[in-house]
């Protein structure tokens, strides 16, 4: 019989391997776009389609070099990472949105975010700056 430990090692690892086939598919579309974009011709043709969209004067002019490469290990890892946060954030278009919990600065007490609306008045929370 296996111990608890070895049983929450194979369910993490069963998690992990379940994970990367459901992310496998977006992560190599997005490798397939990055190398793509790595043909000279092709990311000319984006760089400069973007470049007109830009309304500002000051932005500078764009160049398109065979040096500045997009389909590198540190482009694809980044790749992944970000496929990886987006596919287990909590907050999903078109779902329920998360009740997690916030602290009221006038009383310092922590209440869910659901607890703080008002009949069928929108909730609008609003992120300040500090600077």
């Amino acid at each position: 019989m296996m111990d608890d430990s070895g049983a929450v090692q194979i369910a993490r690892a069963l998690k992990c391997a379940a994970l990367c086939l459901m992310l496998l598919p977006r992560f190599l579309l997005a490798a397939v776009m990055l190398w793509l974009l790595d043909f000279l011709c092709i990311r000319r043709k984006v760089l400069l389609k973007m470049g007109e969209r830009q309304d500002s004067p000051d932005d500078p002019p764009v160049c398109v070099s065979d040096s500045n490469k997009m389909f590198t290990w540190e482009s694809l890892r980044a790749v992944w990472h970000g496929q990886k946060l987006d596919f287990l954030k909590s907050a999903h278009l078109g779902e329920v949105a998360p009740n997690t919990e916030v602290v009221l600065v006038q009383e310092r007490r922590q209440v869910r975010i659901l607890d703080c609306t008002k009949g069928k008045r929108p909730l609008v929370l609003n992120f300040g700056s500090c600077s």
